[in-house]
């Protein structure tokens, strides 16, 4: 139907979910739909074709008249063109005295029915509704003698889709176990595809168990315009067409639809078109986006949108703080150096999980972007220098003195020593569980897979290290705390949506596991009192800061002072 019922979302594979956090979210999404409404009307509105004026005689007007009653017909077909209107077989759905753009109770017609497919449906044939509308009381066949032109209309629409198969079905066991996946090919194309990627596209037909017809109220038109709505038709709803199909349920539905409803339909799915044209929207993304409007609380979403912002908001700042930190920093004197390369490791195994899984070449270069910020901050950490001693030349990182010449550096590695095992172990459990339960493209997405899953679960045993250095510094001020307020911000929208958005709970107990470390920055930075001593993050300390101006009353008395001075000075002189 027009709207059909709402289906719980299932929890996405481990591989999807990392790949789905790097998007940017429902607020980007809404915000780009809003974006793209908005420059439509405009560039309508001022650089739009001009129109001459018309005569009223000449204007083009409906044939029908609001609220008139029609009768409707519609036949199914393998043919996209259809002329066998005496086939009874074919006539699924017949209704009369439907009235034309008007909403009363008799203006929305339902039927369901039970469809059973032919042996060429089942391999990729075609199936066709042609539907027909015409004034009450007249008949829509060309052939019959009181048939009318200006008093029949029609319009034919697919009932099946093709759609691209998923790559999903090539992913298999590496320990070559037998349980494999329904879509995986035969042994022979498997191989073929193993060793050429870039194959010809397999396509797989789909049905479409919802038809909704919609009669425009729209009188500028010669015919009254039919709409074939599938917005609310969402790709999980559609059934995949094979020799196993023995029935198939028919949804139908007839009723009228605005005009303006009708355009914001038309302007939505230009839009959706135009993102996924340009990279910043992946398939199946704008069914997500869909989804939130049929299963959501209107009030909820709302908030949702709202809060969405402030996210945004807040990850700008805190990237600019951030920017600023490293960019002014001057000393490594209680900054954790080891942490800052691992991070940059971190970066690069998720730029290459996304590299590998296809993503779109905007988040790719968000992510790419990322890589390169924190390689320019590992600059910033570390002494990096160029060796030509050799016929390659390489990268060598040496300590700043600020680090290596203070307790930092033996904290920094006694805490990295005992978390890299933790961290070893961690990470090889989980890539042995993969390896036996998960499916895989190759040795190198499992690989890939593997460590960026490690990322997403562990990543907080990074920034742990600080704590210790913390810990054992008792001290905090070297902590860029601006940015990382803006960050636990962030964290609290994060456990916001973990309540009310369905996610993995990978990515829900990611959330939570931030929290803590931020609790527990908190209380270090509350439990240790301010030394002013000890340099902050721009290599300054308190005691090096420089004395208040003074008054004009001061500056004037140490004037005089100073005057009295030297004139007892040259008294001396010339006595």
């Amino acid at each position: 139907m027009s709207q059909p019922a709402a289906a719980a979302v299932a929890a996405q594979p481990q591989g999807q979910a990392a790949a789905g956090r790097q998007g940017g979210g429902l607020g980007q999404s809404l915000a780009g739909i809003v974006r793209m409404a908005v420059f439509w009307y405009f560039a309508s509105k001022f650089f739009g074709p001009k129109r001459a004026p018309t005569e009223p005689g000449l204007l083009m007007s409906n044939l029908f008249q609001k609220g008139e009653p029609m009768d409707m017909w519609m036949y199914l077909s393998e043919n996209d063109k259809f002329s066998d209107f005496g086939n009874e077989d074919a006539l699924i759905w017949h209704e009369t005295n439907i009235p034309y753009a008007v909403w009363t109770p008799t203006s929305t017609r339902t039927h369901t029915l039970t469809y059973y497919p032919t042996e060429a449906l089942k391999h990729n044939g075609s199936l066709y509704a042609h539907v027909y509308f015409s004034r009450s009381g007249y008949p829509v066949d060309p052939t019959d003698p009181e048939y009318e032109q200006k008093s029949a209309f029609g319009r034919t629409h697919p009932i099946v889709a093709y759609l691209r198969k998923s790559k999903a079905g090539h992913k298999k066991s590496l320990l070559g176990d037998s349980d494999e996946s329904e879509e995986k090919l035969p042994p022979k194309e498997n191989k073929e595809s193993e060793d050429k990627e870039e194959g010809p596209v397999e396509y797989i037909s789909y049905w479409k168990p919802n038809v909704t017809i919609n009669l425009v109220d729209d009188f500028t038109r010669y015919y009254p315009t039919v709409f074939f709505n599938e917005f609310w038709l969402l790709r999980d709803k559609l059934t995949a067409l094979n020799k196993t199909v023995k029935e198939l349920t028919l949804n139908l539905e007839v009723s009228p639809i605005s005009m303006t409803k009708w355009q914001l339909f038309l302007q939505i799915e230009q839009s959706f078109q135009v993102h996924r044209s340009y990279g910043s929207m992946l398939e199946g993304e704008a069914d997500e986006l869909k989804r939130v409007f049929l299963e959501g609380n209107p009030y909820l979403l709302g908030l949702t949108m709202i809060v969405s912002l402030f996210h945004s908001l807040f990850d700008f700042l805190a990237f600019k703080n951030d920017i600023q930190f490293w960019n002014k920093n001057k000393s490594m004197e209680g900054l954790s150096a080891k942490s800052v390369v691992l991070n940059f490791i971190c970066q690069l195994i998720i730029f290459l999980y996304l590299l590998d899984n296809d993503t779109s070449w905007m988040i790719l270069a968000s992510s790419g972007v990322g890589v390169c910020i924190e390689f320019w901050k590992i600059g910033k950490a570390m002494h990096v220098e160029i060796d030509r001693s050799g016929k390659i030349p390489m990268l060598r990182f040496r300590d700043r003195e600020s680090y290596a010449q203070n307790k930092t550096k033996e904290y920094d590695a006694l805490a990295m020593k005992y978390l890299t095992y933790v961290l070893l172990v961690l990470m090889a459990g989980f890539a042995i569980y993969s390896l036996k339960y998960d499916k895989h493209k190759s040795w190198y997405s499992w690989i890939l897979s593997s460590l960026t899953s490690c990322v997403y679960m562990f990543g907080f045993i990074m920034m742990c290290p600080q704590l210790f250095i913390n810990y054992k510094l008792k001290s905090v001020a070297h902590m860029p705390w601006r940015q990382m307020t803006y960050k636990f911000l962030n964290t609290i929208i994060d456990d916001l949506f973990a309540f009310v958005i369905k996610m993995p709970w990978l990515h829900r107990l990611s959330v939570f596991r931030d929290d803590v470390i931020f609790l527990i920055y908190l209380y270090q930075r509350w439990v240790y009192p301010v030394d002013k001593k000890r340099v902050n993050e721009f290599g300054f300390g308190g005691e090096d800061e420089p004395a208040a101006p003074q008054t004009l009353e001061g500056a004037a008395a140490a004037q005089q002072i100073e005057a009295k001075a030297e004139t007892s000075t040259e008294d001396k002189k010339t006595k």
